[in-house]
């Protein structure tokens, strides 16, 4: 393998439209900024801004620091932009991808259902939870998944079927790594939008992900699924199991 393919191209890092308008904000505000803020000024859940303003502080693009206060308590973690250019030197996020996805593969006995589970974990941190009184249909759950697709780079057709909704995705952020570790790293994009779809409380669940069914095309085959009941708090109840009682 050269060196070409261990490391990153130079030139800076490639951002999303979201992750760009981020950056353009935080230069504009002429101070460090919390979250919640470019939350608001993006049109961004605050998860998902804290994912971009993170990214952006990883590629030397933003600083992240405690904000100064009087009053007792944590203090919040604000943001701003890096007046100079990128550091000097190559990066090898790729590299670092890939001998971590062969750790994944290599050392655990299930690997892709490890890479499911974290995938889905970070689907739930990702997705905008609803309120609890809000009820998605299935046009809301594909609306908000493909809004999670899109931030993260997999750039989705929009959906026209409802009954049995698919989502084509024109773009794998990950392709290079997947074309070594597929096993590991669909399974973890499987998993990321399983996670969106249960944060959001669609109901919907994801039938299959076919992985590059073209050069540059996967499709995730979604289905419809009976609505589960739901308490004050949004989350799924209990209501109407029948409880088994415990051996003695």
């Amino acid at each position: 393998m050269s060196e070409l393919t261990l490391t990153d191209p130079s030139g800076g890092p490639v951002l999303g439209e979201s992750r760009g308008r981020v950056l353009d904000l935080l230069r504009t505000a002429g101070e460090a900024v919390g979250v919640q803020d470019i939350a608001e000024r993006a049109g961004l859940h605050p998860n998902t801004a804290r994912f971009h303003l993170d990214g952006l502080v990883d590629a030397d693009l933003a600083e992240r620091e405690a904000e100064e206060r009087s009053q007792p308590g944590r203090p919040r973690m604000v943001y701003r932009a890096v007046a100079t250019g990128m550091p000097a030197g190559r990066r090898s996020y790729r590299l670092l991808a890939e001998m971590l996805t062969s750790l994944v593969a290599d050392a655990l006995p299930q690997p892709d259902q490890a890479a499911a589970r974290a995938g889905e974990a970070w689907g739930r941190y990702l997705a905008e939870r609803p309120a609890p009184s809000q009820r998605i249909d299935i046009e809301e759950g594909v609306r908000r998944l493909s809004t999670v697709l899109a931030d993260a780079g997999f750039a989705p057709d929009a959906v026209n079927d409802l009954a049995k909704p698919v989502i084509r995705l024109r773009h794998c952020p990950f392709r290079e790594v997947a074309a070594q570790h597929g096993e590991v790293v669909c399974s973890l994009h499987l998993g990321l939008m399983r996670g969106v779809l249960a944060e959001v409380r669609a109901p919907l669940k994801v039938d299959r992900l076919e992985p590059f069914v073209e050069p540059t095309l996967c499709v995730a085959h979604l289905m419809p699924v009976a609505r589960r009941p739901t308490g004050v708090d949004g989350a799924p109840t209990t209501k109407g199991r029948r409880r088994t009682a415990s051996p003695r």
